[in-house]
């Protein structure tokens, strides 16, 4: 059967018509050259599938919740990519994934979120299925916080919002009966590998601050950040994400 090969990359968010990447300062540690894998298609396509079921479970989840504060969720829409595309919000590359504002739609290169959930299954020995369609719960957590108007000038802001909103999820999946053993740990592989590399601090303390300052401001959060804000989510559900949901019953 022939074969695709993905290259486990960092996710990303496109808000607000910017591209916002990782920081990826001089100062960092060096990490390690990312690990490829071979996606046959038959895996592609079971992905893809999943995929859209996610969606469709994800729409149904915030349309309720939005309806439940008075509020409508104008539905995102969702692409598929490979090759680089060109967006309303910028330049989408291969092996990422972002929700763009400015048309409301959620952006993925398909081969990437297959490969972060063979990456898992290899890692865990489950089906690994949670870790690429987390991906596609982060985005859509950023479609929720930015139509209520929650939208910061620091990344990180929106980025822990998102991935404690992709716990919320994951809760009400748990809640429905949908969640399978397995599930919560390889979200959790998926978040840590997705994580902001650590600085590489200088004993200066005035410089430090300013290495430690610009990850704030363009990252997405270190693996532990981003794993204790999906489960942060996934204890407390929407309401600890974001005060909008803070009196549904979780």
């Amino acid at each position: 059967m022939p074969s695709i090969t993905a290259m486990k990359g960092t996710v990303v968010a496109l808000a607000l018509g910017l591209l916002s990447n990782t920081a990826r300062a001089s100062t960092e540690s060096p990490e390690p050259a990312p690990p490829t894998v071979e996606i046959t298609t038959q895996e592609l396509d079971a992905s893809n599938a999943k995929v859209e079921a996610v969606y469709n479970a994800l729409i149904q989840m915030w349309s309720a919740d939005f309806k439940q504060i008075g509020e409508r969720f104008a539905t995102p829409r969702i692409a598929r990519y490979r090759s680089p595309i060109r967006t309303p919000c910028g330049v989408m590359m291969p092996d990422n994934a972002g929700y763009c504002m400015v048309d409301n739609t959620i952006y993925f290169d398909d081969v990437f979120v297959a490969g972060e959930e063979k990456l898992a299954a290899e890692a865990l020995g489950t089906d690994g299925d949670m870790a690429g369609l987390g991906i596609i719960a982060h985005e859509m957590g950023h479609a929720v916080a930015m139509q209520l108007g929650h939208v910061s000038r620091v990344s990180y802001q929106n980025e822990a919002t998102a991935d404690c909103l992709a716990g919320a999820f994951a809760k009400h999946a748990q809640q429905d009966g949908s969640l399978e053993r397995g599930d919560v740990e390889e979200a959790v592989f998926g978040m840590a590998s997705a994580g902001d590399p650590t600085p590489q601090l200088t004993g200066n303390d005035r410089m430090d601050q300013r290495i430690l300052a610009r990850m704030e401001m363009v990252g997405h959060g270190t693996r532990d950040q981003r794993v204790q804000n999906f489960r942060t989510g996934l204890k407390g559900g929407e309401g600890v994400c974001l005060s909008d949901f803070s009196t549904m019953q979780s």
